[in-house]
């Protein structure tokens, strides 16, 4: 068998050799903790400091609005519950899409135990939020609207500019999970009107466990971690140094990138997604064809959706890493998906997706790796879904 190949980048990336130089002295010998006021510790706080900077840099934002977190996760988790926190109101409103990823939905079912209203916004078949739907669902107690960036496991881009105008002309808050989307597409916080941000470094080629939450100047947050007052009192705990010198490379480096690393990886998509719809008989895109993350591609294959987990181990006996769907739903892998089901999917079908994902590493052999693996894997499945179905007609 030839070398692996990886095709889940969505899941998390590899990390770029840059961004390990920059992290290794921080973890053979040099030392100190940002808080001390010895040379150690001013050592280490100007790494978080630049680190911080080159964060903002990506979302041109201001350095003191990057609030330094251990996941995207996290910063989910301090930005809806930090927010509902502060605003104490009775009968607090809140708003999300049927599609965000766990760390939000999970956070809102919590919130809803708590006596917050929660208002989940369907998506259309491409997977998309309509900003009428937004308009109807706002209430005067809206304090916050969450509707994440890029989808995680469809890949479809969301209006957010044109969204996080609906919210403030409301005068509730808008948050977005970017954990996908940042580094991979432009997020400019100075002219979106957004209020807060999450991002994860581990999604655009840095360390895993590190994350950020960006926080407009102004916006009241209560703190859910407690201690010692680092991030601004918003987040207590020892920095992470290594792991900010690699998210601040890292930023900087998707920055720096961007645009042509966009055109790039949409040519591999498309290629991806052209060859196979061509190929394939009942092969299908998932999502909006044009919308959607430059390196993702979300596809179906009408009649084995429910035999996703047994192609993933197929190509992966093949080398290939791809996936069925999010990474943090893995071992939930033969439910249906509810991101599949909110687009309109029956749950067989939701069962079923093939998620590739491209990252900068690839090359356009990995695709050609993928596209001479793919129909040998799919013609594998197709007896026994065959039979499958014949016997339940």
């Amino acid at each position: 068998m030839a070398g692996r190949v990886y095709l889940d980048n969505a899941a998390t990336t590899a990390v770029d050799p840059r961004v390990a130089l920059a992290m290794r002295p921080h973890l053979e010998g040099r030392c100190g903790n940002p808080s001390s006021l010895h040379w150690a510790g001013t050592e280490a706080r100007a790494i978080v400091d630049l680190a911080r900077r080159q964060v903002a840099a990506l979302l041109n934002a201001a350095p003191e609005e990057i609030i330094f977190t251990a996941s995207g996760t996290e910063a989910d988790n301090l930005a809806l519950l930090g927010v509902m926190a502060a605003a104490d109101r009775p009968g607090s409103h809140l708003v999300v899409s049927a599609i965000e990823h766990p760390a939000v939905l999970e956070t809102c079912r919590f919130l809803a135990g708590r006596g917050i209203a929660v208002t989940g916004l369907a998506v259309g078949r491409d997977g998309i939020v309509d900003p009428d739907q937004l308009r109807a669902a706002l209430r005067p107690q809206t304090r916050l609207v969450s509707i994440m960036s890029a989808n995680n496991v469809v890949g479809t881009l969301q209006p957010i500019a044109e969204l996080a105008h609906i919210s403030r002309s409301h005068g509730a808050l808008f948050h977005t999970d970017a954990v996908q989307a940042a580094g991979k597409v432009p997020l400019d916080v100075r002219s979106q009107p957004v209020d807060l941000v999450s991002l994860s470094a581990h999604k655009m080629h840095g360390p895993q466990g590190v994350g950020a939450l960006y926080v407009r100047g102004g916006v009241a947050l209560m703190p859910q971690l407690h201690g010692g007052g680092q991030e601004r009192g918003l987040r207590s705990a020892t920095e992470n140094v290594a792991g900010l010198a690699g998210f601040g490379v890292a930023a900087a480096i998707a920055a720096a990138a961007m645009a042509d690393e966009a055109v790039r990886l949409v040519g591999l998509r498309d290629r991806l997604i052209d060859c196979v719809l061509a190929t394939v008989p009942g092969s299908y895109l998932i999502g909006d064809r044009f919308r959607r993350l430059p390196g993702h591609a979300c596809l179906g294959f009408s009649g084995l959706e429910g035999e996703a987990i047994r192609l993933l181990l197929a190509l992966d006996a093949a080398g290939i890493a791809v996936s069925s769907g999010s990474a943090c739903s893995a071992r939930h892998a033969a439910e249906p998906s509810h991101v599949l089901q909110a687009m309109g999917f029956d749950p067989f079908r939701a069962r079923g997706s093939l998620r590739v994902t491209l990252g900068r590493f690839n090359t356009a052999a990995d695709v050609d790796r993928l596209l001479e693996a793919l129909p040998a894997a799919i013609a594998t499945l197709r007896p026994i879904a065959s039979y499958s179905h014949s016997n339940n007609a």
